[in-house]
């Protein structure tokens, strides 16, 4: 379930940080030209960031734009929620959504039985 910008209580986006894989300058070019239309470059990290608050049907083309370019390229790029950022006007997931519940179990599994979540 997704909520509007306004109701950030509980609320969070999906985040993608992308690593560009090293490549000859043409295959270089490519790669940055599938990425650059969906996210933008973080100088300080090094890495290119993109948001999704939303599992429509642009969302769902920006992952697989990244997924894309993971496989054609070697790109890295790995998911994970966050708190929605102040600047932030797109839609966002809600905690209370079936796609925040299956983050959190998979954010357990590594966990060892008795050991207290911390989140």
């Amino acid at each position: 379930m997704t909520s509007s910008p306004n109701s950030r209580e509980n609320a969070w986006v999906l985040e993608a940080t992308i690593w560009t894989a090293r490549a000859a300058d043409t295959h270089w070019q490519e790669q940055l030209n599938t990425i650059r239309p969906v996210a933008a470059y973080d100088p300080e990290t090094q890495t290119w960031r993109a948001r999704l608050g939303a599992l429509d049907l642009p969302g769902l083309e920006m992952l697989q734009i990244l997924f894309d370019a993971a496989r054609t390229h070697g790109t890295e790029v790995r998911l994970a929620p966050v708190a929605v950022p102040p600047q932030w006007t797109g839609p966002v997931f809600t905690a209370d959504s079936e796609l925040a519940a299956l983050l959190d179990a998979q954010a357990d599994q590594g966990r060892a039985i008795g050991q207290l979540h911390l989140g």
